[in-house]
């Protein structure tokens, strides 16, 4: 990978990031686009195994991973309530080590 894209790549990664009552953290459907997938249910088991690597460390999945509902845009001007999850930079890290490498 150049030098130009993983500049570029981080920039869109800190851009990213919101604070949430004090807590830097990530929206799961934001950072799957980042990384290349075009599916959540393809992501969503990156993420499970993202989970697994944290609870094997020893830390608790809800204070990385809590569940969230998010509202979106629909065609016509319509909005719908999805599933997403807010992550912590350490459960970004893992999700990263623990996606498809050629992404």
């Amino acid at each position: 990978m150049k030098t130009n894209e993983i500049m570029l790549l981080f920039k869109q990664f800190e851009d990213a990031a919101s604070m949430i009552e004090n807590v830097e953290c990530w929206s799961a459907r934001e950072i799957q686009l980042l990384l290349g997938y075009s599916k959540w249910e393809n992501f969503e088991k990156v993420v499970e195994k993202a989970k697994i690597a944290c609870e094997n460390a020893g830390e608790n999945t809800s204070d990385h991973f809590p569940d969230v509902r998010k509202t979106i845009q629909m065609p016509k001007g319509a909005e719908r309530e999805v599933v997403d999850i807010l992550l912590t930079r350490y459960a970004c890290y893992l999700i990263a080590q623990n996606g498809d490498s050629r992404k």
